[in-house]
């Protein structure tokens, strides 16, 4: 794991907590080092905090998006809703947000990284094909036009569960349990992750084909081969 922020207490209260729960926990203080700190040594979830001076968490995850799919939690101030949704649309997994329990900011740790090395939704098939959308569930890639998709590991999982369930429509409620395998959060994390995924696989997202909007209950992936 690698913690970035800027305040030293709650560096070392997140570091000894996850360390406590099993993790290998590298630190930084500010952006520029978490940076350097993530290109030297690679992590496999990064804890963001978004305020910080200099480079903010939101500029650090947008780089981070360049270089590497590594799953990113956000710790967040309670009200910062615009931080968090930017966040989100540039890629973050997760949030939580500040005063946090140390206990929840380890299970949702705990969740991005069993999500980002394992499906969401076990493959039934070797591969799946809509059109010029490719999706290859063992080898957690997905194609369109033979372009491999720059999708994070959430992105992935919530493709490869609408592909598994073709022209049914689900709430926000119940692909934030199907897909994020979460009982309780802030649905608009399921509506920033389908708009994300509509970008990168609709030639037209503001008239997506694909991904429709079920009005008054959520959304369906219609198959654009069938």
């Amino acid at each position: 794991m690698l913690v970035v922020d800027d305040d030293e207490t709650v560096r070392d209260v997140v570091r000894r907590y996850l360390e406590a729960s099993g993790f290998t926990v590298d630190v930084a203080g500010d952006g520029v080092s978490g940076l350097r700190s993530f290109a030297e040594q690679p992590a496999d979830v990064v804890v963001l905090d978004v305020m910080m001076p200099g480079i903010n968490g939101l500029e650090v995850c947008r780089r981070l998006r360049q270089m590497s799919q590594v799953p990113v939690v956000l710790l967040t101030a309670l009200g910062e809703e615009e931080n968090r949704i930017a966040g989100l649309q540039l890629g973050a997994d997760d949030y939580v947000t500040k005063p946090f329990s140390p206990r929840e900011l380890a299970l949702r740790v705990g969740s991005v990284l069993r999500r980002a090395r394992m499906p969401a939704v076990a493959p039934v098939v070797d591969e799946a094909v809509d059109g010029n959308l490719r999706l290859q569930p063992g080898a957690r890639q997905a194609t369109l036009d033979g372009v491999e998709l720059p999708l994070t590991a959430r992105e992935f999982d919530l493709l490869m569960f609408f592909l598994a369930h073709p022209g049914a429509a689900f709430s926000r409620a119940e692909l934030l349990e199907k897909v994020w395998g979460w009982d309780f959060g802030d649905q608009s994390t399921v509506t920033v992750h389908v708009r994300r995924l509509r970008e990168k696989i609709e030639r037209d997202p503001a008239k997506p084909a694909r991904i429709a909007t079920v009005w008054g209950v959520g959304y369906r992936y219609d198959p654009v081969s069938s």
